[in-house]
């Protein structure tokens, strides 16, 4: 998540965010992409029903740009469009100068999200 999240710094997890709303575009969470055990802090990109692809390094939504002023560094990343279930939800971190195969990224399910990063 860098640089939005400094390396070995403390963040606080709220767990009661989502209880009475749901996550939204921007949101920086928790995450369990990888099992009970691990958990990655990334940006919700893609929400329930929507059409998520990367071109030239931007992230398109539904056919549509996505702005993302917290992406500092530049990227040449390329994915094929991928539609979101009435679940799921899209994650990736900010750090995207680093080769796409290195990055844990993907759609993950509503039930894998533990809360949202408190700054």
């Amino acid at each position: 998540m860098l640089p939005t999240y400094k390396e070995n710094g403390i963040n606080l997890l709220n767990r009661l965010a989502y209880v009475w709303s749901q996550p939204k575009r921007g949101d920086v969470v928790g995450i369990r992409l990888a099992g009970p055990h691990i958990m990655f802090m990334k940006r919700i990109i893609g929400l329930p029903g929507e059409m998520v692809a990367f071109h030239e390094g931007h992230v398109i939504i539904d056919g549509v740009v996505l702005d993302e002023p917290y992406v500092k560094r530049p990227c040449d990343w390329e994915r094929a469009p991928v539609i979101l279930g009435p679940d799921e939800y899209f994650f990736v971190g900010d750090n995207r100068s680093m080769p796409q195969i290195d990055h844990t990224f993907g759609r993950g399910q509503r039930e894998r999200i533990i809360g949202k990063i408190l700054l």
